[in-house]
């Protein structure tokens, strides 16, 4: 499971790039419960951080990357984000934004791996990034659609040290790698790999993606919630053997995420 102390490999903060900061802050509230604060003033918000029963779940940002789509970015906690960058490169993948100092929060750089998915990586400062994770309202699970697993696996795991164990879905539907930091045990499992055809990554024009997925109390109230407020659902709600109750959701702006009600026991 996700939790908020920062090991290396996990993740320690995601952020939401939308063209109207305004109305996906709305969205997000009622989906999610999510209070919003902006760090600007007046009508033009430029962005801000969002909080669950006071404590920080995620950042939002105006996007302004031309020709980008709306979408999570999932920040991995690293400790040298130098290095972190020139594995990337060893590796065969694409420098996005180069390490920079965000002050006490620390030190964050964002890639793409070599077949195009979007990452990022963070180098904890003073800041303690995500407050609340792996609760209802709060990260639970990342996930990687790719249409190369095997690649993505021997990228990731030569970046962050990640290990890999493989399951096979019911009804012969492929095979999800799941993840774990390097060091860590088993019950530390943060997210997965799911293979898919490249027509079926038409949300990024056929490029892999990570998205986030959200634990909430109740996957069909978020999902009414979902269709309420302007987005749109891409399967589900549906119940997965040992996982819990999820569907696959898209944000007014069609930026992608999975709301999960997790098994009880």
């Amino acid at each position: 499971m996700i939790t908020t102390d920062l090991v290396p490999g996990s993740p320690g903060w995601l952020d939401l790039g939308t063209p109207d900061v305004r109305a996906t802050a709305a969205f997000y509230g009622a989906v999610l419960g999510w209070e919003y604060e902006s760090m600007g003033e007046g009508e033009d918000m430029e962005g801000g951080i969002f909080r669950k029963d006071g404590k920080t779940v995620a950042g939002l940002g105006k996007l302004t990357e031309e020709g980008a789509r709306s979408a999570w970015m999932i920040y991995y906690c690293v400790t040298d984000a130098d290095a972190t960058t020139r594995a990337v490169e060893r590796a065969g993948g694409t420098v996005r934004v180069a390490p920079m100092d965000l002050g006490e929060w620390g030190r964050a750089a964002q890639y793409s791996d070599p077949s195009g998915g979007q990452f990022a990586a963070w180098q904890p400062g003073e800041d303690t990034g995500v407050e609340l994770m792996g609760r209802p309202g709060s990260l639970s699970w990342t996930e990687l659609y790719t249409s190369d697993a095997a690649a993505a696996k021997e990228f990731y795991g030569g970046v962050f040290g990640w290990r890999f164990s493989d399951m096979e879905l019911p009804g012969g539907e492929g095979t999800y790698s799941l993840i774990t930091p390097a060091g860590s045990p088993e019950e530390r499992m943060q997210g997965g790999i799911m293979e898919l055809r490249s027509e079926d990554l038409a949300l990024a024009n056929g490029r892999p993606y990570w998205h986030p997925v959200f634990d909430v109390l109740d996957c069909d109230a978020a999902v009414a919630k979902v269709g309420e407020n302007g987005g749109d659902v891409q399967m589900g709600p549906e119940d997965a053997e040992g996982v819990g109750r999820l569907a696959v959701c898209l944000d007014p702006s069609n930026a992608d995420f999975v709301v999960l009600t997790p098994a009880s026991g």
